[in-house]
């Protein structure tokens, strides 16, 4: 194995172990999560050892929880005892590993994810917002206390170990075919309208893959299409706890591309929307991230049928807008100006990685 997660409470007395930290859902089930925890029960007392895998939609720094308010709201939440008599599951390879590696008084766990659960999400903090950013994380703990499930009984923060894992989701194998839409808009003292069609090859592409549309032009009209205008907007819906949704562009790219009246324009334009254009954006949607390391702007959310969209938490998805900005000609050039405009749906996601 590659690397190991490890991570140990402020006490010496809990080790938590991981092979890994991502884990896909592939749609009819996701990758089970085996782990393993190191005891030291020296100064256990009377105390339990337990473990837990929650996910959560955070919207609010930890600081603030000082105040009697809790920025955390949990989706859903599983805990097993794992010591003393704890439950123990049915050894995989990679638990196997992990034994080895911690050695002496380790005991294994596994949790199953449920496929119906958001994947990681995090928003995009301002320059100056400190502390974890906001959006839907899952996380393993281990802690120590007397009960199980006692909300009077205060765990130490020395007395538990944690580590955030991933949620994520990889593109289908099979691509389909993509969008198309067309539009004929007339205009003031214009007797013919300005045809506009786009289409793109496929409905969905990866991040950083450069994304060729096919735009057709007939402009009947006697204006002249001074240039094309391509932007992508990115609409994140937090549905978890209001009807909060907001759109924020990460491309907006202009072609000097005129369309002289009775003319037409028939060519394919290639845009490229990424996160590294869009550093600044405060509560932009990123796939979740696991401490600095980089990371993309959010993949669409698939969303399945029956699933409640409640439960998702964050739902993220994408357009393309096409727009033709129009002039006339003479004095009232400027007056009669007008712009046509065509949406095409886009899905960005990541490529499923060899086996």
């Amino acid at each position: 194995m590659a690397k190991v997660f490890k991570k140990t409470s402020g006490n010496g007395g809990l080790t938590l172990y991981l092979g890994k930290r991502d884990y896909v859902d592939h749609v009819d089930k996701v990758d089970r999560v085996d782990g393993v925890v190191k005891l030291d029960p020296a100064d256990f007392g009377d105390r339990k050892v337990f473990v837990q895998l929650a996910c959560a939609f955070r919207y609010g720094s930890d600081d603030l929880d000082v105040m009697g308010l809790c920025f955390r709201k949990d989706i859903w939440m599983q805990q097993t005892q794992l010591y003393p008599n704890g439950e123990k599951p049915a050894l995989s390879a990679m638990h196997d590993t992990l034994l080895k590696k911690a050695g002496d008084n380790a005991h294994p766990f596994s949790f199953e994810i449920p496929n119906n659960l958001p994947c990681s999400v995090s928003l995009q903090p301002g320059p100056d917002d400190k502390g974890k950013a906001c959006g839907v994380d899952f996380e393993i703990k281990t802690y120590l206390a007397k009960e199980k499930n006692n909300p009077d009984e205060k765990i130490e923060k020395k007395d538990t170990a944690r580590l955030v894992i991933r949620k994520i989701q990889y593109a289908p194998s099979q691509v389909g075919a993509g969008p198309k839409a067309d539009i004929c808009k007339s205009f003031m003292m214009s007797d013919k309208p300005v045809h506009l069609e786009a289409s793109m090859e496929k409905d969905l592409y990866f991040h950083g893959e450069a994304i060729p549309i096919k735009i057709k032009i007939k402009n009947e009209s006697n204006k002249t299409v001074k240039k094309i205008k391509i932007s992508v907007d990115q609409t994140t819906d937090i549905v978890l706890y209001s009807a909060d949704k907001y759109t924020k562009c990460v491309l907006n790219q202009e072609f000097g591309e005129t369309v002289d009246s009775n003319g037409s324009f028939d060519n394919t334009l290639t845009i490229t929307p990424l996160l590294a254009d869009n550093k600044e954006k405060r509560g932009l949607a990123l796939d979740g991230r696991l401490k600095d390391e980089d990371t993309n702007l959010a993949s669409t959310t698939m969303l399945r049928q029956g699933v409640e969209k409640e439960v998702l938490g964050i739902l993220v998805s994408y357009k393309i807008k096409i727009n033709l900005m129009v002039a006339g000609g003479g004095l009232l050039g400027g007056l009669t100006s007008s712009d046509v405009t065509l949406e095409l749906p886009l899905n960005l996601m990541h490529p499923k990685p060899e086996e």
